[in-house]
Formats: structure tokens, C-alpha cells, sequence
């Protein structure tokens, strides 16, 4: 497929665009590879946060509090509606929300603090909610992987949103969670198709990955479902009744949706993907996003943000509900227990145990 601009191999952002707080550009000089273009590495940054669980007031959302180990993502998803958070740490939401990663390595030790605090309420804490928790560098500094054992310690219920394969290392909290139904994982599988998932999203797992995700933790007993995340229109819509074919197949018990999203200058970077990777589909895929977004390429309000409106919108979420009726799927919400909520240890008398 002729491309028509270069492109950069391994990643999702075809630019490092300015930042909307910013005065300065910052373009990277290609190195010769007329095709691929450069090859910026990945470069992971302390995130010296004070405290590790954010509220928000969304009242779409179905959550009140969420934990993000990481700021940024080397999943590289070109459509993520999370990379102008990144503009707000001084950086672009192109390249440099892929390649530059801050860190909480405190999370684990805050999360505790917080938990064992007399003011918290057990209630479910989103792991997620921006960033992947199960993006590359988590195989290396396992952050999530000691947040979900202090989960497990306080018995808190934890709700996950992933795209890697990586969550079935921690099938052991994950059960551990799950015998006291305090533990939900969603795997999140916005197409089926190998080589548009190697493009648009360059580093997350291959989508059977994902497949084999739900089936691993399903037979372990861990409450699975799938998130068909986002639905891009004109792009990956037709796929959702083969997607929830597949997940109710590998075990999932329940199905959610969410309609492509492009704040910001996102909308520009997502142009841009789809006329360097599917220049032929461009127009229509562009053409029915402004059918969703009543004329317009993104809509903020509660309620509409995460389904959009108008026609197209109300025929892609009816073929959801009839597939995933068809599939057997219950809706994406899961009720999680609060009762087995115990303080977990914290200081000294940790090293008893």
C-alpha cells in the first residue's frame, strides 16, 4: 500500500506535533529510511506524584477513583484519547507520549498509605483509566504487579482495562481478588485484524494475544470481559459482532463499547495516521466520524462523549447490543464486593509477615 508521507516504524504518532501550552516545535530529522523515517527510543522519567489515586466527577464513568502507574504509553495507539494529558507535562501527545514515560515507582507504597488511611472507603479503583497498566516497561518494573498485591492485601476491589497479554503473569492476585469477587479485567480488542492492529497499535499485544488473555483468566476463574475500544466508524465497526463472537467463545461474561474520541489536536494526529496508513479509507473513515460528532470530529458532553449521536451512531450501537445479546455477553457493568475490605499492613509489622 503506497503511503503518503513516511512513517515511523514501531510506533503510532506519525509526528511529534507542538503542544497547545507550547511556543516551540520539536521535529525529528530523518535518517534515511525514505519509508520507515527515524527510530526514536523509548525514555523512561521519575513521576514523583505525592499521591496515586485520582478522583474524577465524570458522571459517564463508572468509577470514582483510578490508578495510572504510568504517564504516557508505549502501546503507541495512534486513536488514544489520552495523549493530549501528556501536553500538560510539557511534552507532545505525538511521539513523545509514546517515547517518553514517566514512572511512578512509589505507586505501590502510596497505594498503601492510601488504602490503610482511616478516611478511605472501600469502593472499585480503576487501574487505568488513562494510560495502559500492562504497557511494555511493566514486564521490567512490575509496578502494577505490586499495586495489585497491595489490592489484594486490603482485599479492595479492583476493576482492569488492558490491552497486553502481560496481565496473565498476575493471575495469582488476580484469584487471589477473585475469591472474594473483588476483581474484574477487560481486554480491550478494537479489531481482530493483525496488520491494522500492528499499525494502530503498534505495541500493544497481537489481538489473538488478547484472545488468549481472556481464555487464560477465564479458566481461572477471574471475572473477564471485552471492551471493543474504541469504535472507529467507517474503520472497525463492522468487526464488533466477530469480536464479541470470539471473546464470549474464550470465556468473557460481559461486552462494552466506546465510540472513537479525539480531543484536541488529536484530531489532526489521527488525520494523519489515516492518510499515511489507509490513505484509500481516509475520506469515509473521517466522513462517518463527523456523523457520530454531529458534523464535527469530537464532542466532550457527558452522555454523548462516549456513544456520539445522530444515525450512524444509533445503527453501530444497535448492532453492538444484538451481537452481544447474540453472544451470550451480559453489559459491561460488574458488581464488585466491598465487605471483604480489611486496612492492609502497613510500617513496621509488615516485616512479620
Amino acid at each position: 500500500m503506497k503511503r503518503n508521507k513516511p512513517w515511523i516504524h514501531g510506533r503510532g504518532a506519525t509526528s511529534n506535533p507542538k503542544g497547545r501550552f507550547e511556543k516551540l516545535d520539536v521535529i525529528y530529522e530523518q535518517t534515511g529510511e525514505a519509508e520507515r523515517g527515524p527510530r526514536p527510543e523509548t525514555i523512561l522519567l521519575r513521576d514523583d506524584s505525592k499521591r496515586v489515586l485520582s478522583k474524577n466527577d465524570s458522571p459517564d464513568l463508572p468509577f470514582t477513583y483510578s490508578l495510572n502507574p504510568y504517564r504516557g504509553c508505549e502501546h503507541g495507539c495512534a486513536y488514544c484519547y489520552a495523549r493530549p494529558t501528556h501536553e500538560y507535562l510539557g511534552f507532545s501527545a505525538g511521539l513523545d507520549f509514546e517515547t517518553r514515560i514517566l514512572v511512578k515507582e512509589r505507586a505501590p507504597e502510596l497505594l498503601r498509605q492510601e488504602l490503610a488511611h482511616p478516611r478511605w472507603r472501600p469502593q472499585t479503583v480503576a487501574m487505568s483509566g488513562v494510560t495502559d497498566p500492562y504497557q511494555p516497561v511493566e514486564r521490567k518494573l512490575t509496578i502494577s504487579r505490586r499495586c495489585l498485591e497491595v489490592f489484594a492485601d486490603a482485599r479492595n476491589p479492583v476493576a482492569i482495562v488492558t490491552k497486553n497479554h502481560l496481565v496473565t503473569r498476575d493471575i495469582d492476585h488476580l484469584s487471589e481478588l477473585a475469591e472474594v469477587d473483588a476483581c474484574a479485567v477487560f481486554l480491550s480488542v478494537p479489531t481482530l485484524d493483525a496488520a491494522l492492529a500492528a499499525e494502530l497499535e503498534p505495541r500493544a499485544s497481537h489481538p489473538r494475544r488478547r484472545i488468549e488473555a481472556i481464555r487464560a483468566l477465564s479458566a481461572s476463574g477471574i471475572p473477564t470481559g471485552v471492551m471493543v475500544a474504541p469504535v472507529i466508524p467507517g474503520l472497525t465497526d463492522h468487526e464488533i459482532p466477530h469480536i464479541l463472537d470470539r471473546a464470549a467463545e474464550a470465556g468473557a461474561r460481559s461486552a462494552g463499547y466506546v465510540m472513537l474520541r479525539l480531543p484536541f489536536g488529536l484530531e489532526a494526529m489521527f488525520e494523519d495516521w489515516l492518510r499515511a496508513h489507509r490513505p484509500d479509507r481516509a475520506e469515509r473513515v473521517l466522513s462517518r466520524v463527523r456523523d457520530v460528532r454531529d458534523g464535527n470530529m469530537n464532542d466532550t458532553a457527558w452522555g454523548r462523549r462516549l456513544r456520539g449521536t445522530g444515525r450512524y451512531a444509533d445503527q453501530i450501537g444497535e448492532l453492538f447490543r444484538i451481537a452481544r445479546d447474540r453472544s451470550g455477553l451480559a453489559s459491561r457493568g460488574l458488581e464488585l464486593n466491598i465487605d471483604a475490605f480489611r486496612r492492609p499492613r502497613t510500617g513496621p509489622q509488615m516485616a512479620l509477615f
